[in-house]
């Protein structure tokens, strides 16, 4: 099946490998059996990926999702503020998920060796299970270039590094959380122009929250850049979504975001309306590939997206049914 799924070229192809997806699910992950069993829907009753169900993304806290019985090789986890339920992803086969972020960086960017990637994740680094770090960490190794590495809190040191390697011409992928590429224009200004400058998005309380218009025209100007790029992607995914700039996000040809009517959670919006963000990841094949997230944003006519925001708790309807 994994070589169905990286192997999609067209949207019937993606139709028909998520409905094959779907029934493996259904038959092998108990929580999302139980999940489809309560909303009374059996896979004979599916034939659109619009009628499958979407998990709402908090089971991943308080319960184990997969749908298989080979042994966890990995676990990723979210990150969290002090005393709060982390999300668990349990990970089968993690060669999927490598498969699945170098497939994706190639789809987006090219070949990764032609790239030397230096990262700034400082809160991730400080904990363990970061689906994110792992990804970042295996993409320095694959660049194959010695500069190529983790930054801490040594800003100093990548600011010149930064410097040296665009001023000779060196192809460069700098990848990092949102407060520490404000700390870091904070200290220097540049002129970038072989660099790729991708946010993940976070302020993590570090920072005062800045809505994705006027972060990006801060770290623009900082960095000398015509477009801030981001990463879209979460402990309870297995693939990626870039943007390369304006924040408008697209998706390897494995994964899919949908919209759902935020009055009622078992309905897809049609193209350009807003609402809570449904993703598709074929990827997670070993866990649940239908997850209904916390984001709110628009899909357009290109299957392109944007994320424009959060539900808070008070927000989430028709989701009464995630206590199981």
């Amino acid at each position: 099946m994994t070589d169905k799924i990286f192997n999609i070229h067209t949207t019937e192809e993606f139709n028909q490998v998520a409905l094959e997806v779907f029934k493996h699910q259904f038959k092998n992950n108990r929580v999302y059996r139980s999940f489809c069993d309560l909303l009374y829907i059996h896979p004979s009753d599916i034939s659109k990926i619009e009628e499958i169900p979407f998990l709402p993304i908090q089971f991943f806290k308080s319960k184990k999702v997969i749908a298989s019985l080979d042994e966890v090789d990995t676990v990723f986890t979210s990150s969290g503020t002090t005393g709060s339920i982390t999300s668990k992803h349990y990970v089968t086969d993690v060669n999927l998920y490598k498969e699945s972020y170098l497939k994706g960086f190639d789809y987006f960017y090219g070949n990764i060796e032609d790239y030397t990637v230096l990262a700034l994740l400082p809160n991730y680094l400080e904990r363990t299970g970061s689906s994110l770090v792992f990804m970042v960490d295996d993409l320095i190794k694959k660049s194959k270039k010695p500069e190529s590495g983790f930054y801490l809190n040594n800003l100093e040191e990548l600011a010149k590094k930064l410097k040296e390697l665009d001023a000779k011409g060196e192809k460069v992928l700098l990848i990092g959380v949102s407060f520490a590429l404000l700390d870091l224009i904070d200290l220097h200004q540049f002129e970038l122009n072989n660099t790729i400058v991708m946010e993940t998005g976070g302020m993590k309380g570090r920072r005062k929250e800045l809505v994705r218009e006027e972060l990006h025209k801060i770290l623009k100007s900082g960095f000398g850049v015509d477009e801030i790029h981001s990463e879209y992607g979460m402990t309870e995914l297995l693939s990626q979504g870039y943007s390369k700039g304006n924040g408008i996000f697209n998706t390897p040809p494995w994964m899919q975001i949908l919209t759902r009517d935020t009055e009622d959670a078992l309905s897809i919006n049609s193209h350009g309306k807003n609402g809570g963000i449904n993703v598709i990841d074929l990827a997670n094949y070993n866990s649940c590939s239908f997850i209904a997230t916390q984001d709110l944003g628009k899909v357009y006519t290109d299957n392109s997206f944007e994320i424009i925001g959060r539900f808070d708790n008070s927000d989430i309807r028709g989701c009464n049914l995630m206590v199981l």
